[in-house]
């Protein structure tokens, strides 16, 4: 289903592989090429940027969540892509766990720093990685979303430190310039490149027409051993998944109409430290409150993980998951409207797969607390991909 995401009137435009692309209301499609040979639909084999020897570097630094990068260090890494040219190389640095597919991605090289999690809080050491990776590869520019879960911190402290020029907020670049909003977003304040460039979210679509080489780099030699932090990590506060507001839950499941036993649903909840959502039948039905509706009259959420169960999908409850990641339907029909919409469909019936799934999460979580780990398990249902 083509989808025509609001516009934001103060950006109206993206950087794409094509340029600087200004946005046209009504505008649909992506760009993606779909091969449709033998039966099937696939995207079209993306050649590589370039296959000359690299005489220059850009450099991008992003954490990474549960071993991937969200959509705004994927941006960053589309930018630095789009900005290289024939002799340059995009070298990667993930701080955190990294099962990305950096070649896809852009990268043409990747370090991948697993002990700095962005769960745990160790700024002086990741500015020194950080700085030890551009001695080492001396990039002509290093980019960096600005986001406030710890990218952008890390950008300004490492700015700070080796006293580069920055730009922060950029919402507009090409080879020669960067622009941020300037005066409350009446105007623009734009530069040659710096040496960081900090990129807002959205200003670039991720989407790329080639692929980068994907090499792993071994970070031995390259960065430092970590010392003695002068700041106390105290851990992130737990609480109750059920307590975090739709719009800001990562990890979301869902209720409709074919969803009855609404105790062993909030429990499957409880178990997989999820948010509680609802269609607005169940919200109607007095099943659950109205703040849990999903959906155009009800809340849009951006989760990366969202297990819809017994929902058929009505457009307006499409509306609210547009911008979620990942999707997983859980529905007796496979031709209902949420499969469309889907990365993966369960045809399978609500309340076992709910069963199922609770017992099978239970028992993981038992087993990781006694440190054993689990050989076998039953499937729950045929996934079918939608």
């Amino acid at each position: 289903m083509n989808e025509i995401k609001r516009i934001d009137p103060r950006r109206p435009f993206i950087i794409t592989a094509e340029g600087l692309k200004r946005i046209t209301l009504g505008e649909v499609g992506n760009g993606t090429v779909l091969d449709f040979t033998h039966g099937g639909h696939k995207e079209a084999v993306k050649p590589c940027r370039t296959t000359k020897p690299a005489t220059r570097s850009l450099l991008v630094a992003a954490h990474t969540d549960r071993g991937a990068l969200d959509d705004h260090a994927r941006q960053a890494l589309a930018a630095a892509a789009l900005l290289a040219d024939d002799h340059t190389q995009v070298v990667l640095i993930a701080f955190g766990e990294f099962k990305d597919d950096a070649g896809a991605l852009g990268a043409d090289r990747y370090i991948e720093l697993p002990a700095f999690d962005r769960r745990s809080f160790a700024p002086d050491e990741e500015v020194r990685a950080l700085t030890a990776c551009v001695a080492s590869f001396s990039p002509v520019h290093v980019f960096m979303p600005d986001s406030a879960t710890g990218d952008g911190d890390l950008g300004r402290r490492y700015a700070a430190r080796a006293a580069a020029s920055i730009a922060t907020q950029v919402v507009e670049l090409d080879a020669a310039h960067v622009a941020s909003y300037a005066h409350a977003g009446r105007a623009y304040a734009s530069r040659t490149l710096p040496d960081v460039i900090l990129l807002a979210q959205n200003a670039v679509d991720a989407k790329l027409p080639f692929v980068g080489a994907g090499e792993a780099v071994k970070p031995e030699g390259i960065v430092p051993e970590a010392r003695v932090s002068a700041y106390v990590d105290l851990g992130i506060e737990e609480m109750d998944a059920a307590q975090v507001a739709l719009e800001e839950a990562d990890f979301i499941v869902s209720a409709g109409n074919g969803v009855s036993d609404v105790a062993a649903f909030e429990t499957l909840a409880g178990t997989l430290g999820a948010a509680i959502g609802a269609s607005r039948v169940a919200v109607d039905d007095g099943k659950f409150t109205r703040d849990k509706q999903i959906g155009a009259t009800g809340k849009t959420v951006e989760a990366s993980v969202y297990i819809a169960f017994g929902i058929s999908g009505a457009v307006q409850h499409l509306q609210g998951i547009k911008d979620v990641r990942h999707v997983i339907a859980v529905n007796l029909d496979a031709s209902a409207p949420i499969a469309k919409r889907a990365n993966l469909t369960i045809v399978a019936d609500t309340e076992e797969t709910i069963k199922a799934l609770t017992d099978a999460a239970a028992a993981a979580r038992a087993a990781r607390a006694s440190g054993e780990s689990i050989v076998e398990t039953a499937p729950v249902a045929q996934g079918v991909p939608a």
